[in-house]
């Protein structure tokens, strides 16, 4: 059941980006305090090469199943809220999916964006960095980079992809002092050994640039996504997190001198 999805992950790497000044998306939405700092205007784009066993927004997986518009056309969505995200501290967000599926779109809009003084920020697995231009990046203020789990082999089993792109492209960010937080979901039996988070923790502490992880607890709140999409939700029988887990993973960042919320 699994392999099927992986090779529907693979089949996205080979997607033709669209037009310039163009890109694939499904939705956009407001949020506060996840998707970086103050309220923020988010873009989800469409397309993933990864199919995370907790993925919850399995909607966004394909490019196809998105809808095309315009820099132009997000942008005037952007200027309906401006002063609302201005003034809460926030900005605008690109996330997905995954946005360096997209390169060009993306740092269309995130060099739109800053130009126009919004503050920005991109959500990114990593695992299509080599794709981000230093062009994209400069335009990008903060970099959310979800690194999934630090070892290797449990890094495949649980997105179906190599854990290495996602290094390379961390230390790319670190080379050239972009602000990053690294987005670390907690989930039992798969990413919460003492072995992996202290694996984590010592490659985080070595950056330089990583503001804060956020160690986010596992939830299984898109089971109905999945359902509605005729998908069966593959870690339906895991528990979220107890309290005691998350203040022990807390505690292993904390003893790396790496601040994790």
């Amino acid at each position: 059941m699994r392999e099927p999805l992986l090779r529907d992950a693979a089949a996205e790497l080979c997607q033709t980006e669209p037009a310039a000044g163009t890109g694939v998306i499904e939705s956009w939405d407001l949020s506060v305090g996840v998707d970086g700092p103050g309220t923020r205007f988010v873009v989800f784009t469409c397309g993933c090469p990864l199919r995370c066993l907790y993925c919850h927004n399995p909607e966004t997986w394909r490019m196809r199943d998105g809808r095309r518009v315009t820099v132009d056309e997000v942008m005037t969505e952007v200027d309906r809220y401006r002063r609302f995200i201005s003034v809460a501290g926030g900005g605008v967000t690109v996330s997905g999916g995954e946005p360096l599926l997209q390169p060009r779109f993306t740092g269309q809009l995130l060099r739109r964006c800053r130009d126009s003084g919004l503050h920005t920020a991109l959500d990114t697995s990593g695992y299509l960095g080599d794709r981000a231009s230093d062009a994209l990046l400069a335009a990008t203020d903060l970099v959310l980079l979800d690194i999934k789990s630090w070892d290797p082999r449990g890094y495949r089993r649980l997105t179906g992809a190599r854990l290495e792109p996602t290094l390379r492209f961390a230390r790319r960010l670190a080379d050239l002092g972009r602000p990053v937080w690294v987005r670390f979901v907690l989930v039992p039996g798969h990413t919460d050994s003492v072995e992996n988070v202290d694996g984590l923790a010592r490659f985080v502490a070595t950056l330089g640039n990583v503001e804060r992880v956020d160690v986010l607890p596992f939830h299984r709140m898109a089971a109905g996504k999945y359902a509605r999409l005729g998908l069966t939700f593959p870690l339906a029988d895991v528990k979220p997190p107890d309290r005691a887990l998350l203040e022990r993973v807390h505690a292993q960042f904390a003893a790396h001198g790496v601040r994790s919320v």
